[in-house]
């Protein structure tokens, strides 16, 4: 996925000025590129709902990805991370425990359930 940078992300016409991009690096070393959706608050801490972005040309023929040409944006992967702040006042953003997790998938559910 490491084919486009974070700096071409960021120029990239498509994203909207507002959006903010997570670059994050698994334990193989693979860097993977999010759109934070939305914040959600949970007993006074902030979760980010990430929507993982991908590189147009590892899309099918004509894909606007709306299914069905193959490629891998028909799963888009989309975690919830917990925000903190370091010790240098920067957001950092980290795997949630399993019981903070449950709770913001209730919040969003129950958010989702209000759209409605």
């Amino acid at each position: 996925m490491a084919d486009k940078s974070y700096e071409e992300f960021l120029n990239d016409e498509e994203l909207l000025d507002d959006d903010v991009i997570i670059e994050m690096t698994d334990s193989d070393g693979n860097v993977f590129y999010y759109v934070e959706e939305m914040i959600i608050p949970v007993d006074g801490e902030n979760f980010a709902l990430l929507v993982e972005l991908h590189d147009e040309h590892k899309h099918g023929e004509g894909c606007h990805c709306g299914g069905g040409c193959g490629c891998d944006c028909e799963n888009d992967d989309v975690i919830i991370a917990k925000i903190v702040v370091d010790a240098d006042g920067q957001e950092e953003y980290i795997e949630p425990t399993d019981e903070e997790f449950e709770k913001v998938r209730a919040a969003y559910e129950k958010f989702l359930d209000e759209e409605e």
